[in-house]
């Protein structure tokens, strides 16, 4: 009786949870390489600096060239263009093995092969985002995004303890061969078992600076959608900053330490997992704004302030429960009002104007948590008296002034989400 319930609760989605599932599996391994080459770079050079520019050259490329990456997405066959790009970053992983094979893979081989496949995502994302509207029906887009929140949440929760453990035992060739085979399951599995039919096409071809245009145009006229992404780009710039304080304050407090961060971790994507298989079966809500609102509300006023007013591990693994538990909820419902406000022969342009506008405070957010951690909260905590009232909610010594931080930093979301719920842009997308 169960088995007939899921299948009539996933009737007709085969081929979108195909894609998502092969497409995860290649991502896993993608990221077991990426969180080895880390490793392998830190060892090289004992810089955290040089280590973290492997991300920043992933990711500025993404968003400076998003805009016109989408564009090129629309004009360009959907599936052809998937195969491609994935078929390219395979390409950069086999020249890493070539390099390490031969003695000659330096930190500065990496930078540019993650830009260039930072570049080659510009134009793989928005072709794979509208790729599921088009494979799946329109009752689905609810159950295909907690889908695809739940395979992200397994590649975030496996990926460094299978890399770890590979790397460890057998070296970065293991690891590399791994994602390799991965990539050959999702690229056999796309070019074989999936149909992406066509998107509608405006045959007009037109130049790309005028394709990219439009999709700043449709933000400029559609309000509602245009608002709901900068109130992403705010929680996107909180959650960076959470991110890059994270670890200055477990790892420094009393009862932190490495196992302490790694099982903050685990516990978060854990419960990214369980609320992704949760959201997968829900059914849809009365009201999808509100549904994000609230979703976004539990996880900003609960985390942070369990972390910077807790001082053991069982309240900071608490709070991440309840910041994250609801989040593919959130996405689940989020992902339907972008599909059915946004035409499908504009997805791509739109999608990629909203990585770019959304996406930008990532990188910003890092750097201003770190700024904040180590030139304004630690000073200003270490110079604080015993008993006075700062010492006496967060403590002495370092650490402390992480534990500040993320109590300012929840109060920054519980007011950016507030100020966006009163947003009635927004709201009119329900109508719509």
């Amino acid at each position: 009786m169960k088995s007939n319930n899921i299948k009539k609760t996933f009737q007709g989605m085969r081929p979108v949870l195909l894609l998502t599932v092969t497409q995860g599996l290649s991502a896993l391994g993608s990221a077991m390489t990426s969180f080895a080459l880390v490793i392998w770079a830190y060892s090289q050079t004992g810089s955290a600096l040089n280590t973290a520019l492997l991300s920043v050259c992933s990711y500025v490329p993404y968003i400076v060239m998003s805009i016109f990456a989408g564009a090129l997405s629309d004009r360009w066959d959907k599936k052809k263009t998937m195969l491609a790009c994935d078929a390219f970053a395979a390409g950069t992983t086999l020249c890493v093995l070539m390099l390490l094979e031969t003695g000659r893979l330096e930190i500065g081989h990496l930078y540019a092969i993650n830009a260039v496949n930072g570049l080659m995502n510009t134009v793989q994302r928005p072709a794979a985002d509208v790729a599921i509207t088009l494979i799946t029906p329109k009752e689905g887009y609810q159950k295909a995004a907690a889908v695809r929140s739940m395979t992200g949440s397994v590649v975030d929760l496996l990926s460094p303890v299978l890399a770890t453990a590979l790397l460890t035992g057998f070296g970065l060739r293991a690891v590399i061969a791994v994602d390799l085979c991965t990539f050959a399951v999702a690229f056999v599995s796309l070019l074989v078992l999936i149909t992406i039919p066509d998107a509608p096409r405006n045959e007009k071809k037109e130049p790309i600076l005028i394709m990219a245009g439009e999709g700043l145009r449709f933000l400029g006229d559609h309000a509602g959608v245009l608002h709901l992404i900068l109130l992403f780009a705010g929680i996107n710039l909180i959650a960076s900053m959470y991110n890059a304080a994270l670890p200055a304050m477990v790892l420094s407090v009393p009862n932190g330490g490495e196992s302490a961060l790694a099982l903050v971790s685990t516990v978060t994507g854990i419960a990214t997992l369980l609320g992704g298989a949760v959201a997968a079966i829900l059914p849809r809500p009365k009201s999808r704004v509100r549904a994000i609102v609230l979703s976004l509300l539990l996880s900003m006023s609960t985390e942070n302030f369990l972390l910077g007013f807790g001082r053991t591990l069982p309240v900071w693994c608490l709070g991440a429960v309840l910041g994250w538990i609801a989040i593919p909820y959130m996405n689940a419902n989020l992902d339907p009002v972008m599909r059915t406000s946004i035409p499908v022969d504009m997805q791509g342009r739109v999608y990629a104007c909203r990585n770019t506008l959304q996406f930008f405070t990532i990188p910003l957010g890092y750097f201003l948590g770190g700024w904040l951690v180590d030139r304004v909260f630690e000073p200003l905590m270490a110079a604080q008296q015993a008993g006075s009232l700062l010492s006496s909610v967060f403590g002495m010594g370092k650490g402390s002034g992480a534990s500040l931080l993320f109590v300012l930093i929840g109060l920054a979301g519980v007011g950016v989400v507030s100020l966006f719920a009163l947003d009635k842009e927004i709201w009119k997308l329900e109508k719509e």
